[in-house]
């Protein structure tokens, strides 16, 4: 989907892969205040999704600012391959197909591939030697999908390994065309490495352009987790062949395509953003160039949440709210477990949790099973989407039950309302709740941190700080004191505001462009 009036062009266009504005969250939610925050700035919004079938109506109503919007489906189109098989006798250009075995052996052998990838970029936009049908059915690409089997798979399945490397590569030549027909940008702004890092690292490298990434979670730990999760990825070996203590290959070949794309993102992106320290150091690890990378966290609107405080009522209501999408890297299942022994001890607790449950609905099935399971439908609610100003005053505590996180939002938001947090020891949390640094460290601790899948410790936190309202009262006062000096919105602006300075101004000194994509309209 695209505009029906392309404008002549943004300032920036930002790049977001399965987020704003089709799906609810804390990323969406940061990009909707970060295009608001700038109304002197136009904007494109590229929607990179997997299915359409996958995606609603969009969550969020579009800034006056944003002046295009595209929406891209990558797997859509995947089941048209077997069409293009029909076809027969394309030589396929070798020299071509041997730029792109090039690039993959030089990622194999870990070396710099920037100056390889431009040249795949151009031989994989249209016009470019290697189309899409030449990957799909040219003889040229079969010779290089046998022999790199041949080499390097340890899966006996040649048919799994001939489609599992088709999936994988062939959206990348719809962004290809995505890259080639977007309108011009002065800045490219991507909030993730994978596919939305690769089209931004392809835009890069064809305008000459600046691209900032903004990571919240690194990209490739979480797909990582989902790879570990997923049932649908084969495994052909028999038991003999089978070893416990090692992921299957079509498993590692997943990791590797998204390091891959990481690698890319990296290597074309200035600056490149993370939200605290731990997250910036794993982007160095995993190939960023540390002198291009900075923290800026997130904030919140102090000004807007701050009068929610004089809405709570005198005690503290035995409220249990875990805010988020029902998908199992929030385990939400560890959250009901963890109510099950709230409610033994305090019957009159409440579990809500208040968040999206569309996107994975075999998941939140299986979480309403567990509520019934355990004797708790009088006790835990899955309110769907609500408004934070409506929810924050009813509330005694925030909770996070997530396997993986960044620097969460809501967690900021509550602390701004008055409202203390139980947390998972994931992402920032910990820095969130404690501080980092003797000065913030001093503020006092804003909650409590737990163990990932432990309901036990869970609930005996959230049990500590509900059954004390000394201890609750402590807590909230250190949120409050933390996420005003340290995570306001005005603060997260101002870097922002001097990141697309920065940017911009790169980019009149860039206009001449590439000599390919959108430098060849």
């Amino acid at each position: 989907m695209t505009d029906p009036i392309k404008p002549a062009g943004v300032d920036v266009a930002l790049l977001l892969e399965g987020t704003f504005p089709y799906v609810s969250g804390g990323v969406s939610s940061w990009v909707n205040q970060i295009i608001r925050a700038f109304p002197d700035l136009t904007f494109a919004v590229v929607f990179i999704g997997s299915r359409r079938s996958d995606y609603g109506d969009m969550r969020y109503t579009l800034p006056d600012n944003v002046k295009h919007i595209e929406t891209h489906y990558l797997h859509d189109d995947l089941g048209s391959a077997s069409a293009h098989d029909r076809k027969t006798g394309m030589a396929g250009d070798t020299e071509g197909f041997a730029r792109m075995a090039a690039l993959h052996d030089t990622f194999r052998s870990g070396g710099d591939a920037l100056d390889l990838f431009g040249a795949a970029c151009r031989e994989i936009s249209p016009g470019g030697r290697v189309s899409l049908d030449d990957f799909l059915r040219s003889e040229a690409s079969w010779d290089i999908v046998t022999d790199r089997y041949r080499k390097y798979c340890s899966d006996p399945s040649f048919v799994d390994y001939f489609w599992t490397v088709r999936i994988m590569h062939q959206p990348l030549w719809q962004l290809a065309r995505v890259a080639h027909g977007l309108i011009p940008a002065k800045v490219y702004h991507s909030v993730s490495t994978g596919y939305a890092g690769f089209l931004g690292a392809m835009l890069a490298q064809s305008t000459g352009r600046a691209l900032v990434l903004s990571e919240h979670g690194i990209y490739t730990k979480e797909r990582k987790i989902d790879l570990y999760q997923n049932e649908w990825i084969r495994d052909n070996r028999n038991v003999f062949q089978k070893d416990a203590s090692e992921l299957s290959y079509f498993r590692q070949l997943w990791i590797r395509f998204f390091e891959w794309l990481g690698r890319l993102t990296y290597g074309a992106a200035d600056p490149i953003i993370a939200l605290y320290e731990i997250n910036r150091l794993r982007q160095v690890a995993d190939g960023a160039d540390a002198a291009r990378t900075r923290n800026i966290p997130n904030g919140v609107a102090i000004h807007k949440l701050a009068p929610l405080r004089a809405q709570r009522p005198e005690s503290v209501p035995p409220v249990l709210c875990l805010i988020g999408r029902v998908v199992p890297i929030k385990d939400i299942k560890t959250f009901i477990r963890a109510m099950r022994r709230v409610v033994n001890r305090m019957p009159e607790a409440q579990g809500w949790i208040a968040g999206p449950a569309e996107e994975d609905p075999a998941y939140a099935e299986e979480c309403r099973n567990l509520v019934d399971s355990l004797g708790l439908n009088d006790n835990v609610r899955f309110l769907g989407m609500q408004k934070i100003d409506e929810l924050m005053p009813k509330i005694g505590l925030v909770v996070l039950s997530s396997i993986s996180e960044a620097l969460p939002l809501v967690l900021l938001e509550g602390f701004a309302a008055g409202v203390p947090a139980v947390s998972t020891d994931v992402g920032s949390c910990r820095q969130l709740m404690y501080g980092l640094g003797e000065e913030d460290e001093a503020l006092g601790a804003a909650g409590r941190v737990v163990g990932i899948a432990d309901p036990q410790a869970l609930a005996d936190a959230a049990l500590e700080l509900l059954g004390d309202p000394v201890a609750w009262v402590s807590a909230q006062q250190a949120g409050i004191a933390r996420v005003e000096r340290y995570y306001s919105d005005t603060q997260m602006f101002d870097r922002y505001r001097e990141v697309y300075t920065q940017a911009l101004a790169r980019e009149g000194r860039n206009a001449g462009g590439c000599p390919f994509g959108h430098g060849a309209r």
